[in-house]
């Protein structure tokens, strides 16, 4: 019988463990990296570790072992948009040891499997392994696979690709290799895929719980990779998903000291009327996960602002208000939840409650602020007056100036209530359904399938012209992830027009762009091109497709099967094509102007030369 246990009991068991393995434990760094400009928040246990990896640091010096240990506090957004499942945050906790050129497969896939079945007691039969099944650049993960049949059965062992079995790096550059993956098998019933569904099959039968990554390669901006000085280790394993297992919960929202955050925030009853008991669940962890990460960010020092951290900050903040239709602070109790949970682990939370509660409380205030004045300058534009007055006052909307403030200005539908509005719900929602139907039907007729949403017809153009405007089509793919990774990956693209003299690019970033940016997206596109990556396509049904990691952001109008365009490890997406087969027919590219398009938007104008 496996034995219920609280998240800070498993915290100590792993530290325990891994202090009789002759690590050294070394306390959480910030959530805001120190001297890593390649990411704008810590996302894994290993990144403070980083200097060791590389060989710029001795670790044996510095902690007096090569063999180290932590409990990291971590923040991702990249897994933002399916937050509200069972298994995803946005912050978490990482258990991870790591190895400087001390013990290498053997060791850490020894001690993983013995703290696992050893310590925690998990059954061996419901753990599954997944290796690297190795590719055009790096040779299958043999040897993990030979170490691990001294555990489990072969037939548990599974070999993936790179997108699945690779970690890294963290950010633009840095440490990565070929990584081993423990899943837990939830139900032991294969779905419909029979002998196909192992781990990564998207039943949901199998859940991730460990990482084992063998970092053994450099990998730079371009992509390139390079053999480090020493073969290490890092491993990453989420508390929240081990507890959840450990705990025999439906959920990391059922764990021990997620679940008052979640009470906290239906204790405020702050649901639609016309909500699902499934869209309430859904709200409720939404809300308790960001507000909890907002608690995090603040107390780690990061400030709001419309930009890098302070972005993120802003976004899961004001995403957390709007699940709910209650005044904006009525969040408050949900802070103090989560500060009791975590205090312990964390003492710097209590410490600096007081300010974190003015830093979230004027932001609800600026947020607050902004809606009704939006609200207020939306409706005056539309000549929409107070119908009633009083304590009941109520404003009338009609559907179009109800879709013009839930389209334009991103209102939601409780948001609307909240501020006093009535309007036809059901009309509404067709509108907004006939909107979805017009921009599918405009797309096919105007983007001719290129998938981005590009203005390209070269079907009236000259054989000159359309090898141009292929070639800038290319470019675009190079420019779209030369974005992300110099501003970072809230950049989304949100319009793109191709002719035969230009590229035009629109993107989601809420300033102009300094030249030293545009200067750096410049040259990394370049470099690109001087690599002579090849161009790949591969055709893919649509969800494989969107988990493989491919870049997609008009999902509503995809077919059933899709092509993916991958060039050389830079750049993968979701397209129609048409495509040149190598960078280096595209020839040199130069970014001609960069202004906003609209609020939020900017765009970028570009151009190839031979």
């Amino acid at each position: 019988m496996q034995t219920i246990t609280t998240m800070k009991s498993i915290r100590d068991k792993f530290i325990g463990y891994f202090k009789k393995q002759e690590h050294i434990v070394v306390p959480s760094s910030s959530l805001v990296p120190d001297n890593d400009p390649s990411v704008l928040l810590t996302i894994a246990g290993m990144q403070q570790f980083k200097p060791f990896f590389l060989g710029e640091r001795n670790a044996e010096k510095e902690f007096g072992s090569n063999r180290l240990t932590s409990v990291q506090q971590c923040f991702r957004t990249s897994d933002i948009d399916v937050v509200g499942d069972e298994t995803h945050n946005t912050f978490f906790e990482m258990l991870g040891n790591f190895s400087i050129g001390d013990y290498s497969k053997d060791g850490a896939i020894r001690m993983a499997w013995e703290f696992l079945t050893g310590v925690l007691k998990l059954q061996k039969q419901k753990l599954w392994i997944t290796v690297f099944a190795g590719d055009d650049t790096n040779v299958k993960d043999i040897e993990a696979i030979k170490v691990w049949s001294q555990y489990v059965d072969p037939s548990k062992i599974s070999e993936h690709p790179r997108k699945d079995n690779w970690w890294g790096p963290p950010g633009t550059s840095g440490p990565c290799g070929p990584c081993s993956e423990i899943h837990v098998d939830r139900t032991g019933k294969p779905c419909e895929r029979g002998t196909l569904c192992v781990p990564n099959c998207p039943c949901g039968r199998f859940i991730e719980i460990w990482n084992l990554v063998f970092m053994e390669y450099f990998q730079d901006e371009a992509g390139a990779c390079t053999v480090l000085p020493s073969k290490n280790v890092d491993t990453g394993m989420g508390l929240e998903r081990l507890s959840m297992i450990v705990q025999n919960k439906t959920s990391v929202f059922d764990t021990d000291l997620f679940a008052p955050i979640v009470e906290a925030v239906q204790s405020e009853k702050g649901f639609g009327a016309t909500d699902t008991e499934r869209e309430r669940v859904v709200k409720t962890r939404i809300a308790a996960d960001h507000l909890k990460g907002a608690v995090f960010l603040a107390a780690n020092g990061v400030q709001f602002s419309n930009k890098d951290r302070g972005y993120i900050l802003r976004r899961i903040f004001r995403r957390a208000l709007d699940q709910f239709s209650y005044p904006l602070t009525s969040y408050p109790n949900v802070v103090d939840a989560v500060i009791l949970s975590y205090r312990d682990a964390y003492p710097f939370l209590e410490q600096k409650k007081g300010g974190v509660h003015e830093l979230l409380q004027a932001e609800a205030e600026r947020y607050t602020s902004h809606v009704r004045e939006t609200i207020k300058k939306v409706t005056e534009r539309h000549g929409t007056g107070d119908k009633a007055s009083g304590p009941e006052q109520r404003k009338e909307l009609t559907p179009d100036e109800a879709f013009t403030l839930y389209a334009t200005h991103g209102m939601p539908l409780e948001r609307l209530k909240k501020e006093g509005f009535v309007f036809d719900e059901a009309a509404l929602r067709k509108k907004v359904e006939d909107h979805k139907t017009i921009s599918r039907a405009g797309a096919t007729s105007k983007f001719g399938g290129h998938g981005l949403g590009y203005s390209l017809d070269a079907s009236h153009a000259s054989p000159e012209d359309a090898a141009r405007m292929t070639r800038l089509h290319t470019a675009t793919h190079l420019l779209h992830q030369a974005l992300r990774t110099v501003l970072g990956t809230h950049v989304q693209q949100s319009g793109s027009d191709i002719t035969p003299e230009r590229l035009r690019f629109d993107f989601s970033n809420p300033e102009k762009l300094s030249p030293e940016q545009l200067s750096k997206i410049e040259s990394l596109v370049n470099e690109q091109i001087r690599r002579s990556l090849p161009v790949n396509v591969e055709e893919l049904d649509l969800n494989k497709a969107l988990t493989s990691g491919a870049l997609s952001f008009f999902k509503e109008r995809y077919p059933e099967r899709v092509n993916v365009y991958s060039i050389g490890h830079f750049s993968k997406e979701i397209c129609g094509g048409p495509h040149v087969k190598n960078t280096s027919e595209i020839g040199t590219f130069k970014i001609l102007s960069e202004k906003s398009s609209s609020a939020g938007v900017r765009r970028i104008k570009a151009t190839v030369t031979p």
